[in-house]
């Protein structure tokens, strides 16, 4: 799973990098199963928005976003839902199998 990672309005840093990577080991069962995951963590105003784009091995792509007002609870967040996202795109894949 390749990850990367873009800023705008903000320059990434080796805290944040860091952070996201550690919150990353929660979907780390996915390896298989996504073959990228582009993140863009935007400072608009007072809020910060981050994003992901997951492209799964299948060919779907999800595109999730969360806001709030802290960088590391919208990454929280975002990684929350990205886990809850994999596990519905694997549930999914497996159905279609049967």
């Amino acid at each position: 799973m390749r990850v990367d990672i873009k800023g705008v309005h903000y320059q990434i840093t080796d805290v944040t990098r860091e952070f996201l990577n550690s919150k990353l080991e929660k979907v780390a069962y996915a390896d298989d199963y996504i073959v990228d995951l582009l993140f863009t963590l935007t400072k608009d105003n007072s809020d910060w928005v981050a994003e992901v784009n997951a492209n799964f091995r299948w060919g779907v792509s999800a595109h999730l976003k969360e806001a709030t007002f802290n960088l590391h609870e919208s990454i929280e967040k975002l990684i929350d839902r990205l886990d809850q996202k994999i596990r519905k795109e694997k549930d999914k894949k497996r159905d279609s199998h049967r």
